[in-house]
């Protein structure tokens, strides 16, 4: 378990264990607790909430694992779990936050308490709703980045299908569409309990005018991360369309080559398992050379070259020219 104590102002970083990041707690004016619990590991035996002394009545799910999108009030403070786009995986942080602290449990490393810090240091929050702001801005950032990415994936490879159509870009964006849905499955639950509680929480006129800016830019920021994820759907379909446009092409392509084939090929397999037939009159009656040639040259070349102008005249012909 890695505990982070990060001390405002000036966002001086320390490690300790959450005994020592209670001691903190209870003792600064203004301080940011980050716990990294291992991943794969049961919870602890006492809950995080109880190590640092917080009340465990109502943050009973806080640090439990497999918590769903939460955002919602405690009296003097307000519990959140918010999802973190993590590698391919979707990853939650569990933040506490009340007027004097904001606490943050995640399993493994995601990221956030780095680049957390590094904004801290250059952009300071004047309070601990501030910190929550920025910390729940770069959560949303990583949904945002993840479906950039997986865009501008999806399009060069709808680009490179006209180029050089292989079978394994349908498994990719397979995988794209797969990972699009995760987003959106995601994302969608959590921005509408945190639309619900910041619309409830704007309605107060007790609800100062600055934190309203910050959770309408914020809720702002998150239908436009939303719509970079259903462009993401967008563009997997239609790249799905594409691929499937362009091999009933090349089907269409090789249905207009046999029917080309069948049309000369039949009359011919017709004339030679007709004249092939061991009737008396065919036997008996032809049997010169000339009618030898006749029969079996020219009746097959005239037939041959009826095929041909049948196909000269009719459409299929002519789209396999332009095909070609």
């Amino acid at each position: 378990m890695i505990v982070t104590v990060v001390s405002m102002p000036g966002a001086a970083v320390t490690r300790t264990d959450l005994a020592g990041a209670r001691e903190r707690l209870a003792e600064a004016p203004f301080v940011i607790v980050d716990i990294e619990l291992p991943e794969g590991e049961p919870a602890p035996a006492t809950p995080v909430a109880d190590q640092l002394g917080l009340d465990a009545e109502e943050l009973e799910w806080f640090g439990r694992e497999g918590e769903p999108a939460r955002a919602e009030f405690l009296g003097d403070r307000a519990g959140f779990v918010v999802p973190v786009v993590y590698g391919d995986e979707i990853a939650h942080v569990h933040a506490v936050v009340a007027e004097r602290f904001l606490v943050t449990v995640h399993r493994g490393r995601l990221g956030l308490a780095r680049k957390i810090t590094t904004a801290f240091r250059h952009e300071p929050p004047a309070d601990s709703v501030a910190a929550l702001f920025l910390v729940l801005q770069e959560a949303l950032n990583t949904f945002r980045r993840a479906a950039v990415g997986a865009l501008l994936e999806t399009e060069e490879l709808e680009d490179g299908m006209f180029e050089n159509r292989r079978p394994e870009q349908v498994y990719r964006l397979a995988q794209l569409r797969r990972r699009s849905a995760l987003l959106h499955h995601a994302l969608l639950p959590y921005l509408q309990v945190i639309d619900e509680i910041l619309t409830r929480r704007m309605m107060s006129p007790t609800f100062p005018e600055e934190r309203q800016r910050s959770a309408q830019g914020f809720q702002n920021a998150g239908r436009l991360v939303l719509a970079d994820i259903e462009s993401l759907q967008d563009a997997t379909r239609r790249a799905f369309a594409s691929y499937s446009s362009l091999v009933a092409g090349e089907q269409n392509a090789v249905i207009n080559r046999l029917a080309v084939v069948s049309v000369i090929f039949l009359p011919l397999s017709f004339l030679t398992g007709f004249f092939g037939m061991n009737f008396t009159f065919l036997s008996d009656k032809l049997e010169t050379r000339d009618d030898f040639w006749l029969l079996a040259v020219g009746l097959q070349a005239a037939v041959l070259a009826g095929s041909v102008y049948v196909l000269h005249r009719t459409r299929i012909w002519r789209r396999l020219l332009d095909e070609n």
